[in-house]
């Protein structure tokens, strides 16, 4: 359920703001097509926060039909109040989620308590496995180790994605937190955490370099190869500071996802387009890392080979 590479997929709009799904499914069928092990719908990459309480159940809905049970579909339910986040969990469960995504609501600030008491409520009106969110830049708190010991008593509550960015947390919950299971939320971390023992990785980037990320998480998962796998991530580390550093994050994901051949179109406001200065910036690392990630994978590949050919001789 929570291993592998796991994309928050973007929302294609059409020109008139609309959800575009045709667009939609596109973005789908190149995620599985290039070995994805779950996709998450309705969170932050989607622009949840722009999207209508209705649009966000239709979309669990689409979701479910173009991905027809071939990985894991996972809801991203959070909201400003517990009742409407309920409400989305249950949605989710009804429209066929194999899991939830759970952050801690936005804005109001709630204590540890407070914010295990809501996870609590949420996770007994769905009863899904959960991924839980920790982003204190977008929602202002933290879930601590008081609130990681309440809700850590439920089952339920399977893994954790850490995009704090804080690198101390991750000792914390792979030394104190072992059951549950570690998932990187941080795009420069991604080395950092399968050191650690994560078993997924929730990226963004997945939405346009899919094939390439799950090599990476193969790489340092099951081959242990960490070499390649730094090797990748000083290729990735220029895009990752753009997208995460550069304060237009769902924008540079569209603009990504668009480079690859598909269509996302424009962000809904308050965000605005990129310019064209920001555009060719990006044009400009995106060809760079792709064209790096692929000469590094090829040396890879050669390299088994000559090995291969040693090992027959």
């Amino acid at each position: 359920m929570f291993d592998g590479i796991i994309p928050p997929i973007i929302t294609p709009f059409n020109d008139d703001m609309s959800v575009d799904e045709k667009g939609f499914a596109t973005v789908i069928e190149y995620m599985i097509a290039n070995g994805v092990h779950a996709i998450i719908v309705g969170g932050t990459t989607g622009e949840n926060y722009s999207l209508s309480t209705a649009e966000r159940i239709n979309q669990f809905g689409v979701a479910r039909d173009i991905i027809n049970g071939r990985v894991p579909m996972i809801c991203g339910v959070n909201d400003m109040t517990t009742a409407t986040a309920v409400g989305l969990a249950e949605a989710a469960r009804d429209k066929g989620a194999d899991g939830i995504l759970l952050a801690a609501p936005p804005y109001s600030l709630p204590t540890e308590r407070e914010l295990a008491a809501h996870c609590l409520l949420i996770d007994r009106a769905a009863d899904l496995p959960i991924m839980l969110y920790n982003y204190p830049g977008r929602t202002g708190v933290w879930m601590g180790e008081e609130f990681l010991s309440r809700v850590g008593q439920r089952n339920n509550f399977m893994s954790i994605k850490e995009a704090s960015g804080d690198i101390n947390r991750i000792h914390l919950l792979a030394r104190e937190f072992p059951h549950i299971a570690l998932s990187c939320g941080a795009e420069d971390q991604a080395l950092e955490f399968f050191v650690w023992g994560a078993t997924s990785w929730v990226t963004p980037m997945a939405n346009f370099f899919c094939a390439e990320l799950v090599r990476f998480y193969e790489l340092c998962r099951f081959e242990k190869d960490f070499d390649t796998a730094r090797e990748m991530m000083t290729a990735l580390l220029p895009l990752t500071t753009v997208i995460e550093g550069g304060g237009k994050f769902a924008q540079s994901v569209k603009f990504c996802v668009e480079f690859q051949g598909m269509s996302a179109g424009p962000v809904r406001p308050p965000m605005r387009a990129l310019k064209k200065e920001q555009k060719r910036a990006l044009r400009e690392v995106i060809e760079t890392a792709k064209i790096s990630l692929q000469s590094i994978l090829s040396d890879k590949e050669t390299k088994k080979d000559e090995s291969h050919v040693k090992l027959v001789k």
